[in-house]
C-alpha cells in the first residue's frame, strides 16, 4: 500500500524539520466524492470528531422533549468543552435538572483545558472534577438517554450498556457502515470508540447536513445538533480553539470539529458536502493546518473567513522566548489537485 500524501509541513529556519502525512476525504451526500487524497478506505478511530453523531440517542430516544435540552445543552453534547466557566455551569445545571450530579459522571476527571480556567481553578484549591472533562457535555447527554431509556445510569460507558448501543446504532444509520468489534476501542472519556473508513465517516456528516439518506427523525435531529453547534460555537470548544473560531467565522455555513489524534471532521452545509481527515501521526496543530486548507480550497471563504482560516494553515512556530523560529503550514497543493 502507498503511503499516504505528506499534507503539512513543519520548517525550522530554511529547511523541512517533519513531514505529516495524512488523507482526506469529501463527499456528497449520494456518496459521490468531491476530492479525496490518500487513503480514504483506511478505517480509523474518529474519537471526538463525531459527537454530534453520538448525540442523536438523544432524539432516538426522546430524552430531548422529555429533559427539556436547551439549545445550549444540545451543544454541549456536541462538544470537547474547554472546561471555562459557562460550560461547567451549563453542564452542572443540566445534571441537576435530571436529578443527578457530578458523581453520576463516568467521564473521570482532568483539569480545564482552557489555560486561564486552570489557573482560575488552581488559585481556588480546589481540584478538578468531571465537570471539567472537556467530555462532560456529551456525557451529560448520555446520562439523560439513560434515564429516558429507564435503565440504570451506572456503568452507561460500557460498550454493553443500553446507551452505548443506541448510539452505536446510530453512528452506524449515518455512516451507513457497520461498527465491529474487530475495530473497537476505549475513548479518553472511557466510551467505546469505533473504527470506520475515512469516506464513511465524510458521507455521514454529508448526510447529516442534508438529511438525504437518513430517516426523517435522525434528519430532523441533525439538523437542530448542526443548528445549535454553530450557533453555540464557543460552547462547542472555546475561547481560541480552531472548531470555534471556525464556526463563529463561517456563521452557520461550516459545522467542524475536531477529534484526538489529528482527526478533523465536518460539512460544508450550503453546499451538502461532508469531509473527515486524519493526520496520520496524530498531530493536532497538523490536522488542523489540513483542515484549514481543505476549507480555504473548497468553502468558498469570505475574505475575514479566509483570514482566519489562513491563520491556521500556515501556523509560526516560536520558542519559550517568543522568537519565531519556523512555520508549520499545510501543503495546499495537495488539496488544490485532488478534486
Amino acid at each position: 500500500m502507498d503511503a499516504n500524501p505528506v499534507l503539512a509541513e513543519a520548517m525550522r529556519g530554511n529547511w523541512v524539520e517533519n513531514r505529516h502525512r495524512g488523507a482526506f476525504a469529501i463527499l456528497d451526500a449520494e456518496g459521490r466524492i468531491v476530492a479525496a487524497a490518500g487513503d480514504i478506505e483506511r478505517a480509523i478511530f474518529p474519537r471526538s470528531a463525531i459527537k454530534s453523531m453520538q448525540a442523536l440517542a438523544i432524539f432516538d430516544h426522546h430524552a430531548d422533549d422529555r429533559f427539556h435540552h436547551t439549545p445550549e445543552e444540545l451543544a454541549l453534547a456536541c462538544a470537547s468543552h474547554h472546561g471555562e466557566d459557562v460550560h461547567v455551569t451549563r453542564v452542572s445545571a443540566l445534571l441537576e435538572r435530571l436529578g443527578l450530579s457530578e458523581a453520576d459522571l463516568e467521564c473521570g476527571a482532568h483539569p480545564p483545558t482552557n489555560p486561564a480556567a486552570r489557573d482560575a481553578l488552581r488559585a481556588t484549591g480546589r481540584q478538578p472534577s468531571p465537570l471539567h472533562n472537556n467530555c462532560s457535555g456529551k456525557h451529560s447527554g448520555m446520562l439523560s438517554v439513560a434515564l429516558a431509556m429507564g435503565v440504570p445510569t451506572a456503568g452507561y460507558v460500557s460498550r454493553q450498556h443500553a446507551v452505548q448501543r443506541a448510539v452505536r446504532r446510530a453512528v452506524e444509520a449515518v455512516i451507513g457502515e457497520p461498527l465491529t468489534e474487530d475495530r473497537c476501542g476505549t475513548d479518553g472519556c472511557s466510551i467505546p470508540t469505533w473504527a470506520a473508513p475515512i469516506r464513511a465517516f465524510a458521507l455521514g456528516f454529508a448526510r447529516m447536513a442534508t438529511g438525504q439518506g437518513l430517516s426523517a427523525g435522525h434528519a430532523t435531529a441533525a439538523r437542530t445538533l448542526f443548528d445549535v453547534a454553530t450557533a453555540h460555537p464557543h460552547l462547542v470548544a472555546g475561547t481560541g480553539h480552531f472548531d470555534t473560531l471556525v464556526m463563529e467565522a463561517f456563521g452557520g455555513r461550516v459545522m467542524h470539529k475536531g477529534g484526538a489524534e489529528g482527526v478533523q471532521c465536518g460539512a460544508i452545509r450550503d453546499k451538502g458536502w461532508g469531509y473527515a481527515l486524519k493526520c496520520d501521526d496524530g498531530n493536532m496543530a497538523a490536522s488542523q493546518a489540513m483542515a484549514a486548507a481543505l476549507l480555504l480550497e473548497f468553502a468558498g471563504p469570505d475574505a475575514q473567513q479566509r483570514q482566519v482560516l489562513e491563520a491556521f494553515a500556515r501556523q509560526t512556530l516560536k520558542n519559550v522566548r517568543s522568537t519565531a523560529v519556523g512555520e508549520l503550514h499545510a501543503v495546499l497543493h495537495e488539496f488544490d489537485a485532488k478534486r
